[in-house]
């Protein structure tokens, strides 16, 4: 059978297991990526396993989320961070050195290589022909300690674009338009792989762009092939000796294959409150707007930073919009300065953030009240902004450039002639920003400040199972639901204790004081239930909570498998309609919970409330069953680590 090239990546890089869709396998880590939000927890981790080396080709910690240091949280969890990287020969990249996704794309990623990155937009690397995934924190701290990475085979779903983009529409446009067709579930248990003509059309960033947005599709991840187009790029990054041609077959095997013209895209934004609420610009009435940001992973990139600058470029910012810009690298943001584009966009009017994810993640640039906020970002979620009222929609850098001069959302073709970038011979690589493994590892001193305190440890899995319904939740529960992430509250992310003070905080008030009255119990959910980021904090402080197990129509993939290594049981309705049998505080029990794991196909539990039985799945491998057993992927990896 001809191979896509998802299949001949992992082929390259398995170490155990049959290559066949929904096979658990493991495969080679060759890199990791940490950022400081997710970062703390995954060298706490790592710390706790009490190996001596890295077993990595290449490991980089970012700093690029918590960079507001209003209080010393932040700064003492990047002190940890740096003397971790310190002792055990880990890259660190300094506060201001740009998002890390970015960064990997710029100096890093290697096509035909096996990335895991605990943050869920890893998959941007998918776009220079390699394998990036978003992974629970723990799953990267043993990628580290032990250089492999389980996962099940993914089926994979082919896109092929074909025709030509029109003037004025981008990458982020195309992306929009995928998720309008496929939802933000559309992409879930696929490894979606994209070919034909029309890639022709796309920059390598263009690639990123797209392949960064995957996440939104709910997919493992994204890739594209490595080209012409890749070698181009890697020869301008000064990184010509890490390309490999990498393509799929002629004839390749596909689960899956949809085609997409890109000459039928026109501008598009997507609408609060989801990535997948997508409509065409042209099909909107006017909306007025307060504030715009332009960067983040997505399109922060030198390309889309100069056609932005192109269209400030003599004019004024609107009055009534507050403009805000975030370049993905210190590079890029260098290279702005000595062309005279950083000029043009301070000249216009726009407030020049530092390189990193800022307003993104909540980190800073909080709208007003009631704002309407038009932003290059790939999540609009409610509240993720940091205000709760505000209404974000998701449009391209033009869009966002054109809308900031016209006051109002405008199709960026009123304009006239698009933005033409030529692209410099050489990008400038400067290296001030990191600090590279010096070779004498083992010798740092870890270094912890008082904010940071340790992860909770589950305990082995009993054979009864009670506990009272602690939530009901909707369709496409975030993990900024479960875990909410803002200005506020991210500093805190080495200290699960202060966090679940706000667990759940944007759907329940108490959610906390409920577990604490009934000693934690069990959470039931509907569709998609933990989409979004990958932080598993979003398990961990459940689990601290005492949450036992959640049940749920369907589950995010990363979500899914941090509860499992958190020792949280993720258990499927057998039939959707069984949602309705469950109410707030039903007292739920699961006898012989072990025994069905082990060799039920379905698990029995019953609604002593309602005098129920119903019958939950169990969508996992033996492995995960172990896992759970275990009581968590620490436990269980510190008998089974080899």
């Amino acid at each position: 059978m001809e191979k896509s090239l998802t299949y001949k990546i992992l082929e390259k890089n398995l170490i155990n297991g049959i290559l066949q869709g929904g096979e658990e396998i493991s495969v080679k880590v060759n890199q990791t990526l940490t950022q400081d939000s997710t970062g703390t927890m995954v060298y706490l981790q790592l710390e706790a396993m009490e190996v001596n080396k890295i077993e990595t080709d290449l490991s980089v910690a970012y700093i690029d989320h918590n960079t507001l240091q209003s209080g010393f949280e932040n700064a003492d969890d990047h002190e940890f961070i740096k003397s971790v990287a310190s002792k055990y020969g880990i890259i660190f990249s300094k506060a201001g050195n740009g998002i890390c996704h970015q960064l990997h794309l710029e100096r890093f990623g290697k096509p035909g290589a096996i990335l895991i990155g605990s943050d869920s937009h890893t998959p941007t690397c998918g776009a220079l022909g390699m394998i990036s995934i978003g992974a629970g924190g723990l799953d990267v701290a043993i990628g580290m300690a032990k250089g492999y990475y389980y996962l099940k085979v993914p089926k994979v779903l082919n896109i092929e674009l074909k025709g030509s983009l029109n003037k004025w529409v981008s990458a982020k446009d195309v992306i929009l338009y995928i998720l309008k067709e496929l939802s933000v579930k559309g992409g879930v248990g696929y490894i979606i792989e994209y070919s034909g003509d029309g890639i022709k059309e796309l920059s390598l960033t263009d690639r990123a762009t797209i392949t960064n947005m995957g996440a939104e599709l709910g997919a493992t991840t994204s890739i594209f092939p490595s080209d012409e187009i890749t070698k181009d790029f890697l020869i301008r990054q000064n990184r010509s000796e890490d390309f490999i041609l990498m393509e799929a077959d002629e004839d390749a095997f596909y689960d899956k294959k949809i085609i997409i013209d890109l000459s039928l895209i026109t501008p598009m934004v997507a609408k609060p409150h989801s990535p997948d609420n997508v409509d065409r610009i042209c099909n909107m009435e006017k909306i007025k707007i307060d504030q715009v940001a332009i960067g983040s992973c997505t399109n922060s990139s030198y390309t889309d930073l100069m056609k932005v600058a192109k269209i400030l470029k003599g004019k004024k910012v609107h009055p009534n919009v507050s403009l805000v810009i975030s370049p993905g690298s210190s590079n890029i943001l260098k290279m702005l300065s000595d062309n005279g584009a950083l000029g043009d966009l301070i000249g216009a009017g726009a407030r020049v953030l530092e390189a990193t994810c800022g307003p993104c993640i909540g980190m800073g640039q909080a709208p007003k009240t009631g704002a309407i906020s038009l932003r290059t970002f790939n999540r609009n979620f409610k509240g993720r902004c940091g205000t709760s009222n505000s209404q974000v929609y998701l449009v391209s850098p033009e869009t966002a450039a054109a809308s900031a001069l016209a006051g109002f959302l405008v199709d960026p073709s009123t304009l006239g002639n698009s933005p033409i970038i030529d692209l410099p011979e050489k990008f400038q690589v400067h290296n001030n920003y990191f600090i590279f493994p010096n070779h004498n590892e083992g010798e740092a001193k870890v270094i912890m400040g008082p904010n940071i305190k340790p992860f909770p440890i589950n305990k082995a899995l009993c054979d009864k199972l009670e506990g009272k319904v602690l939530l009901k939740t909707g369709d496409n529960i975030t993990t900024d639901d479960i875990m909410p992430s803002n200005g506020k509250l991210l500093p805190f992310r080495s200290n699960i204790p202060k966090l679940s003070n706000y667990a759940f905080g944007t759907i329940c008030d108490n959610f906390k004081d409920i577990c604490v009255k009934y000693g934690g119990g069990i959470i039931i959910g509907g569709h998609n239930y933990g989409q979004g980021s990958s932080r598993e904090h979003a398990a961990l402080v459940p689990l601290y909570l005492g949450v036992k197990a959640v049940i749920a129509k369907s589950f995010a993939r990363i979500h899914k498998a941090n509860l499992i290594n958190a020792g949280i049981i993720p258990l499927e309705f057998k039939s959707p309609l069984s949602y309705d049998d469950f109410s707030f505080t039903d007292n739920l029990i699961i006898d012989n919970i072990i025994y069905q794991l082990e060799n039920s196909s379905e698990i029995l539990i019953i609604n002593e409330t309602k005098s129920k039985e119903i019958p939950l799945i169990f969508n996992g491998s033996k492995r995960d069953v172990e896992i759970i057993k275990a009581g968590g992927y620490m436990n269980y990896a510190k008998g089974n680590l080899k």
